[in-house]
């Protein structure tokens, strides 16, 4: 790949404001992400035994509450955003945009699968690799259009799901939950063993969450796709100001929606496992997470816009620059304390201690991150991603310009 320009050459800046959206997605997604991880039994969708007490269901309802089904839709409506302006981008240093996205995709789907196999069985990354070609697609639609296929890409599996959930209940079938816990507790088992377990595990659990990605997370994070595109060709983070009067309302009426809607999934998935209340709960989450993400954004961008909000967009936008080179550090380091790649503390750490863990890992990451930046000007893994995307060699070293990933 031929060298690119000097490290002095001009780019635009960045919008600090959506790298800290973006940090503040990433810390949700580890906050659900570390169960995972912690326990097989929350895999498998199961009560753990071990961890049943008040203080245990109360944290594994708070988290369901305000952080499942809400943070991977934040990153995916940020994913779809910033597919605009690498559109942006390539129109203006005058490159063709196709080559590069589907570059860009490809060494995604590359990084992605390495992800999946060594390290996290709960990989987005190929699935945004791949949803991203739909996108790349329809990047001539227009807003209208993009809102119209987001809605039906969002109703549809919620409505499966709705629909399956109470066909259970109306039934009275219960799912074979002795079944479920003599599961997870035989891939618990896998999980801390040697390296070659863990990898095969790993594969299983991943060849076995197939109709996951394909029922929701898949449609789910496309939605959201159009939903960041169409937010993009209108530039709301380019111009903040101009749509002042929008958080407001849109924090009013996500919250609305949003709010019990979380409390029936959380209350389901907590109190209703294997009733068919569960799958019902998931539904309804499809449908109104989406208002409780897009009121986080509103929340969130009133808060940076505030004297005290712009500290807290400093400590979070280095993190959100460094975004794929995070993720995947947080998925090595949850393997080496929970797996049998490491200290194997799977099955021994309750859920609130898991919480901590993640927060305290994140705050780790958000000092690591400012200290990188201020030294390079990409995250190591961003920067190998732009490589492949520019078909040349950034500059690594930080400039008095900040790059535009």
């Amino acid at each position: 790949m031929a060298a690119l320009s000097s490290p002095d050459t001009p780019q635009p800046l960045r919008l600090q404001q959506l790298d800290a959206l973006r940090g503040f997605a990433l810390a949700g997604i580890l906050i659900v992400n570390i169960a995972s991880f912690a326990s097989a039994y929350y895999v498998a969708a199961v009560p753990d035994p071990l961890f049943a007490r008040p203080i245990d269901r109360a944290v594994r309802w708070g988290v369901a509450c305000l952080f499942e089904t809400k943070f991977y839709l934040l990153f995916s409506f940020l994913f779809g955003y910033s597919f605009t302006l690498q559109m942006s981008a390539a129109g203006h240093s005058r490159a063709a945009f196709v080559p590069r996205m589907l570059r860009r995709l490809s060494g995604l789907a590359v990084i992605g699968v390495a992800h999946a196999v060594w390290l996290y069985h709960g990989d987005i990354l190929c699935a945004y690799a791949v949803l991203g070609l739909v996108l790349l697609v329809a990047r001539r639609q227009s807003e209208a259009q993009a809102l119209r296929r987001a809605c039906v890409l969002t109703v549809l599996p919620a409505m499966v799901l709705i629909v399956l959930g109470g066909l259970q209940l109306r039934t009275g079938e219960f799912t074979d939950l002795a079944g479920a816990l003599a599961r997870a507790e035989a891939a618990q088992q896998a999980w801390l063993g040697p390296p070659a377990g863990v990898v095969a595990q790993r594969l299983r659990e991943w060849g076995n969450s197939w109709w996951v990605l394909v029922l929701v997370q898949g449609p789910c994070a496309l939605a959201m796709f159009m939903a960041g595109f169409a937010a993009g060709r209108r530039r709301i983070f380019a111009d903040l100001d101009a749509h002042r009067g929008l958080w407001p309302r849109l924090a009013a009426w996500g919250l609305a929606v949003g709010v019990p809607g979380a409390v029936f999934y959380a209350n389901a998935t907590v109190w209703g496992v294997g009733s068919g209340r569960d799958i019902l709960g998931l539904g309804v989450s499809l449908l109104s997470a989406p208002f409780l993400s897009a009121a986080y954004v509103a929340l969130a961008l009133m808060l940076f816009q505030r004297d005290a909000g712009a500290r807290v967009v400093r400590a979070l936008a280095p993190a959100g620059r460094m975004a794929l080179s995070n993720y995947l550090l947080q998925s090595l380091a949850c393997s080496l304390i929970f797996t049998g790649y490491g200290l194997g503390l799977m099955g021994r750490v309750s859920p609130g201690s898991s919480v901590l863990i993640a927060l305290g890992l994140f705050a780790s990451q958000m000092a690591a991150s400012a200290w990188w930046l201020r030294r390079f000007a990409y995250g190591p893994v961003e920067w190998v991603l732009r490589a492949l995307t520019v078909g040349g060699w950034p500059a690594m070293r930080r400039t008095s310009q900040r790059p535009v990933r």
